[in-house]
């Protein structure tokens, strides 16, 4: 199925979430000199409009960034997320939102790689389109952005296409895996294609997000994540309120990371409190925070 588009979600909580997470790790594996690949099995448009198109209609960024716009008192890694969203709208105005491929190309170094899959056609092209633009851009200020050789687009099913990268030449990555999960087949690929990924490059860094819903494939993800073979993990969840009466709507996502620097859990301890304060609606708002190894493992997981 290729009807999912996600400009409807773009800077909703759930976005939040994904993408401060995702900037802290990859500003972690940026602390060494040694290039890292960072891969995105289901890249979307790459760069979103707020005032037009999918996103005007739903306005699921009210959810998220817009309550964040004009806080001044943001803990850091939020606060640098939003500084570069805010680089991207100069003039001030909440018009645009950088989706995944965007944070990993304004954090990533000249010598660390990009590779970006995206299936569906429409998205495939604007993904290319944005990029191109943001060469030209580059290119029109007087710098080289080498993104031509840095970042590499493949129109094609990243549960499929991640297999030939892995492990990337530098032994170094981050992997993330945000499928549409339209289908409940989609839950069964990402632990599949977790579980073989892990076979390739058992010492990269792989986060999957996933929504928080009441059908069972949901429920039983985190888990079977949990299982996986001898790799520590965290989950971390944020909910915004209860679930709606209609059972519509994301109320509720989470992050799991498989082999998180040991920076992460400390970090999210001290910014979920915030994040569920500032983009709580009502008093169900809460997070969840966990790591472990895999619970046949010798330490049993823990909860904060």
């Amino acid at each position: 199925m290729l009807s999912y588009r996600h400009a409807f979600h773009a800077g909703n909580h759930a976005d939040v979430l994904k993408h401060v997470v995702l900037i802290q790790l990859l500003r972690y594996l940026g602390q060494k000199e040694t290039p890292y690949m960072y891969i995105d099995t289901h890249s979307g448009a790459g760069v979103y409009a707020l005032d037009t198109g999918f996103a005007n209609k739903s306005r699921e960024y009210e959810t998220g960034i817009a309550k964040l716009w004009d806080r001044k008192d943001l803990p850091e890694p939020v606060a640098e997320y939003m500084q570069l969203i805010k680089d991207m709208n100069p003039a001030g105005k909440m018009r645009y939102y950088p989706g995944s491929p965007y944070c990993a190309d304004q954090v990533a170094r000249e010598q660390d790689r990009i590779r970006l899959f995206e299936l569906h056609p429409s998205d495939g092209k604007l993904l290319e389109d944005n990029f191109r633009k943001l060469e030209e851009h580059a290119a029109a200020q007087g710098q080289r952005s080498g993104r031509g050789k840095r970042v590499m687009i493949t129109k094609d099913d990243g549960f499929v296409g991640l297999k030939s990268l892995l492990p990337p030449p530098s032994r170094r990555g981050l992997v993330l895996i945000d499928p549409p999960y339209e289908v409940k087949d989609d839950y069964r690929r990402v632990k599949d294609t977790l579980a073989d990924a892990l076979t390739r490059f058992p010492t990269g860094t792989y986060a999957v997000w996933y929504p928080v819903l009441q059908r069972m494939e949901s429920r039983e993800l985190p888990d079977k994540l949990k299982r996986l073979q001898g790799k520590d993990w965290l989950n971390v969840t944020l909910s915004i309120g209860a679930p709606s009466p209609d059972g519509f709507g994301l109320h509720s996502s989470g992050m799991f990371v498989v082999n998180p620097p040991w920076t992460l859990e400390p970090m999210l301890r001290d910014m979920m409190p915030f994040l569920v304060s500032a983009l709580g609606r009502d008093g169900q708002a809460k997070f969840t925070l966990e790591s472990g190894a895999p619970v046949t493992g010798m330490r049993a997981p823990r909860k904060v």
